[in-house]
């Protein structure tokens, strides 16, 4: 079995609103394109994803949107269900597209669950925001949830979906907001402040599955240490009471602060630190199983493809050293594509490389994240037996 498995084909650049739309994926081929140059990638056979059939598509849709989406391109502009709006205009084979987008993420769920890898990753996908009958968000087809969806069916009944966007999983956390089998949590500025406006701490899930949604909703320009305070306050206790059998996680970077769309303030260095932990607890706590996918992420050249790199080589367990010159190659791809961008000259974006210091939650350092810290916790510890007050859970 081999441990990872890394989900790609320039196919999926065909996802695209335009070149215009913030959703652009060039950022995806910079990804691509950094990650070989550095021997990321080096000997990593590349899956090739199909588009899925519409019967996958229900999992997460109904079939009037399927539909909708099909015929969209005939229909021009604003045709309802979400789609032809600044957000989601239409584009050519906009099914298609979508369609081999969710393919890459159940290829790579699907890799998992035949024990054909441990790992799996796939920058295209984490369209977290479509919901079961309209696009939202820039997502038109929501293929965490159907491969959440897919897993659930083909032997796990617990799975933990951890969304680290700066925007709220909002369609993950509707598909399975009465589901107990499907731990939700998320990570994102406040819904005060930032579309979509839901991902309150009090959103908590309903009936048998309440306390399965986790929201920890951060004041904008929260940094890294805030940040990362924040995660180790709530997820790992969440996640050791839980036990899940698979973690499926969206890796937004619209989180960095020079992300144009939102306001949290992380670094490259920040975002690296997320992947390591969440590998080490998906070592700990799910035998190693993990999805990841991608997600938002709107400063093309700077931020995505560094981030990124950083992903699938911590799923890969080629880890690069942050303080690792950006390779000439790739810079003069760059400079070739966009005359006179600020390109980065490393991997990091510290003096040293160093990844970032944090102090824990409860130790009384009066940090500003605590108060949502604090009601999140006490939203949801008590449901798993935990004392939201003592820093120790």
């Amino acid at each position: 079995m081999s441990s990872s498995a890394v989900v790609w084909d320039s196919a999926l650049l065909a996802y695209n609103f335009g070149s215009d739309h913030p959703f652009n994926p060039v950022r995806l081929d910079l990804t691509v394109r950094l990650a070989t140059a550095l021997g990321v990638l080096q000997d990593v056979p590349l899956l090739v994803p199909d588009p899925v059939q519409a019967e996958e598509l229900y999992r997460a849709h109904t079939a009037e949107y399927v539909e909708a989406v099909k015929q969209a391109p005939m229909a021009g502009w604003d045709v309802g269900y979400g789609l032809g709006t600044p957000d989601n205009p239409v584009f050519t084979d906009m099914h298609e597209a979508s369609s081999l987008v969710v393919g890459s993420t159940l290829l790579g769920a699907r890799c998992i669950a035949e024990g054909k890898a441990r790992r799996a990753v796939n920058i295209a996908g984490g369209l977290h925001h479509a919901m079961r009958d309209r696009a939202s968000g820039f997502c038109v087809y929501n293929d965490c949830v159907v491969a959440i969806s897919w897993l659930l069916d083909h032997g796990f009944d617990r799975i933990a979906y951890i969304d680290t966007d700066v925007h709220h999983g909002d369609g993950v956390q509707a598909a399975f907001y009465g589901d107990p089998r499907v731990l939700t949590v998320s990570l994102h500025q406040h819904p005060f402040t930032l579309f979509p406006g839901t991902g309150y701490s009090g959103e908590i899930g309903e009936g048998e599955a309440e306390g399965r949604a986790v929201n920890i909703p951060l004041p904008p320009q929260t940094g890294d240490a805030g940040w990362l305070r924040a995660f180790h306050a709530v997820v790992p206790s969440v996640l050791a009471a839980f036990r899940p059998q698979l973690l499926v996680t969206q890796c937004g970077v619209d989180s960095h602060e020079e992300d144009p769309l939102a306001d949290l303030s992380l670094t490259v260095d920040g975002h690296r630190a997320i992947y390591r932990t969440l590998r080490e607890l998906a070592d700990t706590h799910a035998e190693g199983r993990w999805l990841a996918v991608g997600g938002g992420g709107y400063q093309l050249i700077r931020v995505v493809p560094r981030s990124w790199t950083h992903l699938l080589a911590t799923v890969l367990d080629r880890d690069v050293d942050p303080r690792t010159p950006l390779p000439r190659a790739w810079t003069e791809q760059v400079l070739a594509m966009a005359p006179g961008a600020e390109v980065p000259t490393s991997m990091t974006e510290s003096s040293d490389g160093a990844e970032p210091v944090f102090s824990r939650w409860g130790d009384g350092s009066g940090d500003p994240v605590d108060s949502a810290v604090r009601d999140t916790r006490r939203a949801v510890f008590p449901m798993y037996g935990l004392d939201p007050d003592d820093p120790r859970d």
